[in-house]
Order: structure tokens, then sequence, then C-alpha cells
């Protein structure tokens, strides 16, 4: 038996595709432009950069509801674990804390009405929910435990 010498750089690629990290990371970069472009986020300028399981994302929003479901899109991306989101938004507007989103990660036996019935105070509001996740989101019953979704604000 003993000790066998190959070279290192030689060979069948067995483990992957032989891609180093750098490529990687530029590969998942472009699934994640090609997944906000799937959904029809305007973001003008977009750029992303990805580090292993973090993002960050720059460009400019058509409006705020498109920089929080950008951010989403990418954050909600199996095997990416966080997203620095610097995205700007093109139409300028003072918000107040009401007007903003708040996020609520999925668990285990949510469900859309469940949510809305936490937030809102009433199940049967589940399709506020359900709208501002589209186009995320294609169907009320489609949802998982550890999807991060956006629970807009009432408006009367």
């Amino acid at each position: 038996m003993g000790i066998f010498s190959f070279i290192k750089n030689a060979g069948a690629k067995v483990f992957g595709i032989g891609k180093t990290t750098e490529e990687e990371n530029a590969e998942k970069s472009g699934q994640l432009r090609d997944a906000i472009a799937s959904h029809n986020l305007e973001v003008a300028d977009l750029s992303i950069e990805v580090d292993d399981d973090a993002v960050k994302l720059w460009g400019e929003a058509v409006d705020l509801a498109t920089k929080e479901k950008a951010v989403l899109v990418a954050g909600n991306t199996k095997g990416i674990a966080s997203v620095e989101d610097n995205l700007t938004v093109k139409e300028v507007k003072v918000i107040e804390e009401a007007e903003m989103a708040q996020f609520h990660t999925v668990e285990s036996g949510d469900t859309l009405g469940k949510i809305a019935k936490t937030f809102y105070g009433n199940a049967m509001k589940y399709p506020v929910i359900f709208e501002a996740n589209k186009p995320m989101l294609t169907h009320p019953d489609k949802i998982y435990p550890g999807q991060v979704l956006r629970i807009p604000p009432l408006v009367d």
C-alpha cells in the first residue's frame, strides 16, 4: 500500500464543479439578481455582493415596498443568513413609524389568518398580508417556517 502522490489541481471534478469561492459568490449574486428581477421588482442600478451566507444590496428601489421585497427575496433564499440593506428609495417621502411595515418570521403552524389575527386582531385580514408579499407568495396557503413576511399597517 503506501502513500500515492497526485497533482492537486488535476483530475475529475468530483467535489462540486471546481469553482473558487469567488466564482461561487459571483454565481449566487447573479442568481439573486435574477430572482429579484423575476418578481418584477423595480430596483435601478442593482448591485449585489455575496460573501458566503451574507448578502449586501445596493441600488435605488422605486418605493419602500419594493425595497422591502427585494431584501426579503434575497433573505428568503436557502443558504443566505443575512442581508445588508444599502438600497435607497426613489420616492423620497417622510415615513412615519406607523406607516412602516413590520416583519414576521413564519413559525410551524402559522397561517396567514393566524398572523393577521396577531397583527390586526382579525384573521379575515389575511389578504392584506398576502397582497403585501406578492409576487413572492403565489397562494395564501404556501408559506413555510423560517420565511420572513412583510406585515404592512392597516389602511382604513
